[in-house]
C-alpha cells in the first residue's frame, strides 16, 4: 500500500475494464444499447480522469525516484511481479492518457454510428493498456501494456476506419510488431544478466559496453517504429488518414510518445555507453524527419496527412533532445511531447469538426470559413500557432529548450533541427490560410454550421492546457525536473566509470547466455 492509502495505479489502470464489463451487460434494442455504451463509456473515463488527479495532487515534486509504489507476487521464482510507480516522466503522460479518453469517446458521440457498443469497449481497453504501460515498474508487465496497445488500435482503425482501412491496420500491426518481437529478445537477454526483470534494479545494473550495443539496437527497432523515426514512419500517414477521428487523437496523442517514453525510461539511462555512441546516428535521422517531412507536408492537399507528416517533424525533435543528455534537452523533449500530445490532439479534432459535415479532407475543398465559423477559425488559429511554437503557447516551450540543450552538443544540430519552427510556419500557415481565409465560394459551405456545443466541450480543455502551458511551463516542468536531473547525474556517473574491455564484454555476454 502507498502513501495515498489505496492503490492508485491499479485503480486508474483497470478501472476501465469494469466500465467494459458494465457495457458488455446492457441489452435491449440498438439505439437503446449505443446510448447505454456512450454514457457509460464516458462516465467511466471520466471517473478515471478524477482519480488520476489524485496523482498530480498528492505527487512530490521534490522526489527523483517512483511514488504510489504497488507491488504483488506473480512469478518470484523467475524475478517477475506485478509492480506499479511513476516518477516524474510517468506522471504526466498518465494523466495526458486519462485526459484524452474522454474527449476521444465525447468526439466519436454522433460519429460512430457502426457497433457503437464495440467501439466504447475498445477504447476503454485501449486506456487501460496506455495507463498500465507507464505505470508497469517490472518489464514483463511492462511489455505486456506496450504490445497490448496494437489490438484496440489496430481494431479501431481496421474496422472503424475509412475505406482504405483494412491496409492501413495492417501495415500499422506488422510495422510495430517486428520491432517488439526484437525487444522481447533484448528483455530476456537482460533478464538473464540481472536474474530479474524488476525497472528499478534494471536501471542501477550495470550491462557490459559490448552487451549494450545489442540491447540498443533491439530497443531501437521497437521504439524508433512507435515514435516513428525517419525512415520507419511510413505506417503513420496512412493510420491517420484511414483511423476515425478519435483514433487519430489517441495516436497522435499518447501512442507517438510511447517510443520517447522508451527511451527515456530504458535506452537513456539503462544502456548509456552505447546511447552515446549512437546519439549521432540518432541526430541524423532525426534532422532528416524534422526538415523532410517539413517539405513532405508542404506538398500535402489532404488535411490529415498534412498534420501526420508534421507530427514525424516535431518527434524528430524530441528525440534529438532525449540523446542530448543535458538536463534543457531531456525537460525540453518531455515538454514537446506533451505539448504535442495536446496540440496534434486538437488538431485532428479540428480536421474532424468540417469532415463531419462536408466529408472531405481535401484542403482545396474549403477556403473563407471565417465567414460562417468564427468560433471554429479561432480555435484552429490558437492550435496552428501552437503547432508553429509561438510565445505564449505550449508549442514554444518545448522547442527552445531542445534547441537550447541541442546547442551545448553541436551549433548545427540546433541550427537544422530549430528548422522545424520555420517550416512548420510554412506549412500549417499555408492550411489555415487555405481553409479559412479567402473567399466563400463553395456553395455547400454557406450553409456549414459553427461549433456545437459538444464540440465546445471537447476543445475547451485543450485550449486551457495549450495557453496554461504556455504561460506558467514551470507547473509542469516541476514534475520532472527532479527525475531529469538524476537522470543526467546518474548518465554522467555511468560514462565516467571504467569501461570493461570489449572482449571481456564478449566473453561475459557468451557466460549470461551459456
Amino acid at each position: 500500500m502507498n502513501d495515498v492509502g489505496f492503490p492508485i495505479l491499479s485503480l486508474v489502470t483497470w478501472l476501465p475494464m469494469v466500465g467494459c464489463l458494465v457495457i458488455m451487460s446492457v441489452r435491449g434494442d440498438e439505439a437503446t444499447v449505443a446510448s447505454n455504451a456512450r454514457w457509460t463509456a464516458l462516465w467511466t473515463s471520466l471517473i478515471v480522469f478524477a482519480l488520476s488527479l489524485i496523482l498530480w495532487v498528492k505527487f512530490d515534486q521534490t522526489e527523483s525516484g517512483f511514488q504510489f509504489i504497488e507491488e504483488v507476487k506473480w512469478l518470484p521464482e523467475y524475478g517477475v511481479g506485478y509492480k506499479m510507480g511513476v516518477d516524474g516522466i510517468a506522471v504526466l503522460f498518465v494523466l495526458l492518457s486519462t485526459l484524452l479518453t474522454p474527449i476521444c469517446i465525447l468526439a466519436s458521440w454522433d460519429t460512430i454510428t457502426r457497433s457503437v457498443r464495440e467501439y466504447m469497449i475498445t477504447f476503454l481497453i485501449l486506456e487501460t493498456m496506455m495507463v498500465g504501460m507507464f505505470c508497469a515498474l517490472d518489464f514483463v508487465v511492462f511489455y505486456i501494456f506496450f504490445e497490448g496497445v496494437l489490438i484496440p488500435m489496430f481494431l479501431i482503425i481496421g474496422v472503424w476506419g475509412g475505406p482504405r482501412r483494412v491496409y492501413s491496420a495492417f501495415k500499422f500491426f506488422l510495422f510495430t510488431l517486428t520491432g517488439s518481437v526484437l525487444m522481447l529478445l533484448a528483455l530476456l537477454a537482460m533478464w538473464f544478466q540481472a536474474g530479474t526483470s524488476d525497472i528499478v534494479v534494471l536501471l542501477k545494473t550495470q550491462f557490459p559496453p559490448g552487451m549494450q550495443t545489442w540491447l540498443f539496437l533491439a530497443f531501437f527497432a521497437s521504439f524508433a517504429v512507435k515514435v516513428p523515426m525517419w525512415p520507419v514512419h511510413t505506417w503513420l500517414p496512412d493510420a491517420h488518414v484511414e483511423a476515425p477521428t478519435a483514433g487519430s487523437v489517441i495516436l497522435a496523442g499518447v501512442l507517438l510518445k510511447m517510443g520517447a517514453y522508451g527511451f527515456l525510461r530504458f535506452s537513456v539511462p539503462m544502456l548509456p555507453q552505447a546511447s552515446v555512441a549512437f546519439a549521432p546516428f540518432i541526430y541524423t535521422l532525426s534532422v532528416v524527419a524534422v526538415v523532410y517531412t517539413s517539405f513532405v507536408a508542404l506538398a500535402q492537399e489532404d488535411m490529415k496527412k498534412l498534420i501526420a507528416y508534421s507530427s514525424v517533424a516535431h518527434m524528430g525533435l524530441v528525440t534529438i533532445g532525449i540523446f542530448t543528455f543535458n538536463v534543457q534537452g531531456i525537460q525540453g523533449a518531455l515538454f514537446q511531447m506533451l505539448s504535442h500530445g495536446i496540440v496534434a490532439s486538437a488538431l485532428f479534432l479540428v480536421v474532424g469538426v468540417v469532415y463531419d459535415r462536408i466529408h472531405s479532407r481535401e484542403i482545396s475543398r474549403y477556403g473563407g470559413l471565417a465567414d460562417r465559423m468564427p468560433v471554429y477559425a479561432l480555435v484552429f488559429m490558437l492550435f496552428t500557432f501552437a503547432a508553429n511554437g509561438l510565445p505564449g503557447t505550449s508549442g514554444f516551450v518545448g522547442e527552445i529548450l531542445v534547441i537550447v540543450g541541442a546547442t551545448q552538443v553541436n551549433f548545427w544540430l540546433a541550427l537544422l533541427g530549430g528548422s522545424g519552427m520555420i517550416l512548420g510556419a510554412a506549412y500549417m500557415l499555408y492550411l489555415y490560410r487555405r481553409v479559412v481565409f479567402g473567399r466563400l465560394t463553395k456553395v455547400d459551405l454557406r450553409a456549414i454550421m459553427d461549433l456545437s456545443p459538444r464540440e465546445i466541450a471537447v476543445f475547451a480543455p485543450l485550449v486551457v492546457l495549450t495557453l496554461w502551458m504556455g504561460i506558467y511551463p514551470s507547473s509542469f516542468t516541476s514534475f520532472f525536473d527532479a527525475s531529469v536531473a538524476a537522470m543526467v547525474q546518474h548518465h554522467a556517473q555511468a560514462m565516467a566509470a571504467p569501461a570493461m574491455d570489449p572482449v571481456g564484454a564478449v566473453v561475459k555476454l557468451a557466460q549470461v547466455l551459456h
